[in-house]
């Protein structure tokens, strides 16, 4: 029932998981995945930090994709220090670079194999910014740079028994109707929070679409709340000011993440879910108009092929 999953937007801070939590089971995420090979973006602060630390408590061998050298290597070190797990690798790519992503996904497929991806890096810019390709910059690191690494890697996964791909979205999709007519934001005002929930809700389509067609692998996105992350302080400075007593640990908003990335239990349920305090809830608010139809769903995955065929194309110089 919908109306149980919407209390209010209260479920989303640290109260709402607070609650939720008391009826997980912990020995979902009581597992050993030793052997098991995990890349996750934006792995250098918040809530891909948080993932990749529980991951590597747990024996994983983990992948960490992070845009900055320097404070990647200081959160690889932390990680590697707090859980003696020495198979922690870094790799330094920007998601708004789909060039990058190609040049990097080549090379990784010929070295490493892949159990779990995690979709965890996002951007939310206030203004309308270009990367040097000329795309806006919201839409090439959420959608297309999450397009573009999964699909380059999904060959990889495939080979892999249980192999999963958990995308990090956001509640903020709820508010969005999927719009194909105006990817990169060019029209009218721009607004940086609604462009990020566009992406959203974009990237909530996308792991619809590739359940469908990539029955072997596993696929997910959640919402992790609101939680005080680095991310959140930046680009919501007033609503964390405001908030900040009441937001979720980043630890509390990767819980779900790792459930998602380690648990058994997450196969027994259908791919392709959206999913909040380890519960598959709705993609949709009881009576929005937020549904869209299969033909636009199916031309954004066409449009971002186009995209990502271009800068394959482009990349392999």
């Amino acid at each position: 029932n919908p109306c149980v999953f919407f209390k209010g937007v209260s479920g989303l801070f640290r109260s709402g998981y607070e609650s939720a939590s008391k009826h997980f089971n912990p020995a979902d995420v009581e597992v050993d995945v030793s052997g098991r090979s995990f890349l996750v973006t934006g792995a250098n602060s918040g809530i891909g930090k948080a993932t990749a630390k529980e991951i590597a408590r747990r024996g994983g061998t983990v992948h960490l994709l992070c845009r900055n050298k320097e404070r990647a290597e200081v959160a690889k070190e932390e990680i590697v220090t707090e859980t003696g797990n020495h198979n922690i690798f870094l790799h330094i790519v920007d998601i708004s670079n789909p060039k990058e992503i190609w040049k990097f996904a080549e090379k990784f497929k010929n070295e490493h194999k892949l159990n779990v991806l995690i979709n965890n890096a996002g951007c939310m810019v206030n203004n309308r910014e270009l990367t040097e390709d000329g795309l806006e910059k919201n839409f090439a690191t959420n959608t297309l740079g999450t397009y573009i690494l999964t699909t380059a890697l999904l060959p990889l996964l495939e080979k892999e028994a249980d192999a999963r791909v958990i995308t990090v979205s956001s509640g903020g999709m709820l508010v969005q109707k999927l719009n194909i007519s105006d990817l990169q934001s060019g029209n009218g005002t721009f607004d940086g929070t609604m462009v990020y929930a566009q992406n959203k809700r974009q990237q909530v389509v996308l792991t619809e679409q590739w359940a469908k067609t990539h029955r072997n692998i596993h696929f997910s996105v959640m919402h992790p709340g609101w939680a005080d992350t680095p991310a959140v302080r930046s680009s919501m400075p007033g609503f964390h000011q405001k908030m900040k007593d009441t937001l979720r640990t980043e630890a509390q908003g990767a819980d779900t993440v790792l459930w998602l990335a380690v648990s058994p239990e997450v196969t027994k349920l259908p791919s392709g879910l959206f999913f909040q305090d380890r519960q598959p809830v709705p993609t949709h608010l009881p009576l929005a108009s937020t549904h869209s139809p299969p033909e636009d769903e199916e031309k954004l995955m066409e449009v971002l092929e186009e995209f990502s065929q271009k800068f394959k194309s482009t990349s392999s110089g």
